[in-house]
């Protein structure tokens, strides 16, 4: 039996409008599995790519203009002081000065919550964002790829075995959104390819890890996996993703959790709902699982909810995101009643 529960408890997206830590930490622990919030409001540092960066050699950041970039030059330089540092667990771990949240969760007792989550933006996200000197995404580069997903690894690691500390039940995300582009955008770097970078990077992990992401991927390369979560935006690809009922039902099968992002973070499509309209959208997508040969109280059982997406543009800032939060915890509630969960 997965450590990651289920039964529709809430959680959310790591990445935070907020300006204050405090109350963007009150509005993670406002949730059944709370996590620590990233705030890029707050500073560049928690950025998520500039997060992840922390130690990677050749890295190029500039404060004043919020960029991230890679050296080649600089790479090979500092090569050797990040292999030295390899075997240090604390070498990969994130320090104040990349999360003022962070620290801060660790100190906290969060025993008595059903689990725990981190996260970290994952490499090939990472590496199709971050761009060398000309221009090149550092996820073509024969030489630094190897090295990025080992790297990106240990730093997945030694975050889940602090948390686990604080709570046994932790589990992290790796967080890409890059996953939607890579297959249809690019060249050079195919789905063969992908799926033997991401088989040996989550071969690397503690468990239990899973995916987050936003967009629209090809689900069966996902859902086939080895992943013990799964985090997505059903409001927005509900329908889409329900057609693969048989990836669906093997990822669960082998003790997958699908998180269900279904409540809208942007403002104007938040504004437009009400739980009636999101609880009858979740159950029109369960109901077309259920029609496919998925058993409902079993997907339920393995099933939590949360907002749709992050969200850093909308005009009110904080507060249509913490209303997202509400509306999640009250449709939570609302449809564990309804199907009798405890």
């Amino acid at each position: 039996m997965s450590p990651i529960p289920g039964n529709l408890l809430t959680t959310a997206m790591a990445v935070m409008p907020h300006t204050n830590a405090d109350r963007a930490l009150e509005a993670a622990l406002s949730l059944d599995i709370p996590f620590w919030p990233q705030l890029p409001r707050l500073s560049y540092y928690e950025d998520m790519y500039v997060q992840a960066s922390e130690h990677f050699p050749g890295m190029v950041m500039n404060l004043e203009k919020k960029t991230l970039s890679f050296d080649s030059t600089r790479f090979a330089l500092e090569l050797e002081e990040a292999l030295a540092g390899m075997d240090d667990p604390e070498y990969f771990d994130i320090s104040e000065q990349f999360s003022a949240v962070y620290p801060r969760f660790l100190e906290m007792d969060l025993a008595d919550r059903p689990a725990i989550r981190g996260q970290l933006e994952g490499p090939i996200s990472f590496g199709f964002n971050v761009k060398d000197e000309n221009d090149k995404p550092i996820l073509f580069d024969d030489t630094v790829r190897p090295f990025m997903m080992d790297f990106m690894a240990k730093r997945v690691n030694i975050q889940l075995k602090r948390l686990k500390k604080i709570n046994e039940n932790a589990f992290m995300y790796v967080d890409e959104p890059g996953l939607q582009f890579i297959f249809s955008a690019l060249s050079g770097y195919d789905q063969t390819a992908a799926r033997n970078d991401m088989d040996n990077f989550f071969a690397g992990i503690d468990r239990p890890r899973g995916v987050h992401l936003c967009g629209n991927p090809d689900w069966d390369f996902l859902l086939n996996m080895d992943l013990d979560i799964l985090s997505l935006d059903v409001y927005t690809n509900g329908e889409i993703f329900v057609n693969y009922a048989k990836a669906i039902k093997g990822f669960l099968e082998r003790g997958g959790v699908l998180c269900w992002g279904i409540v809208p973070t942007n403002f104007e499509p938040f504004l437009a709902e009400t739980i009636e309209n999101l609880e009858a959208r979740m159950i029109s997508l369960w109901d077309a699982l259920a029609g496919k040969g998925i058993d409902r109280d079993f997907l339920l059982s393995r099933s939590l909810l949360s907002p749709a997406t992050c969200c850093l543009v909308n005009p009110d800032g904080e507060k249509t995101v913490n209303q997202a939060f509400t509306l999640v915890r009250n449709l939570s509630a609302s449809l564990r009643e309804r199907f009798g969960l405890a």
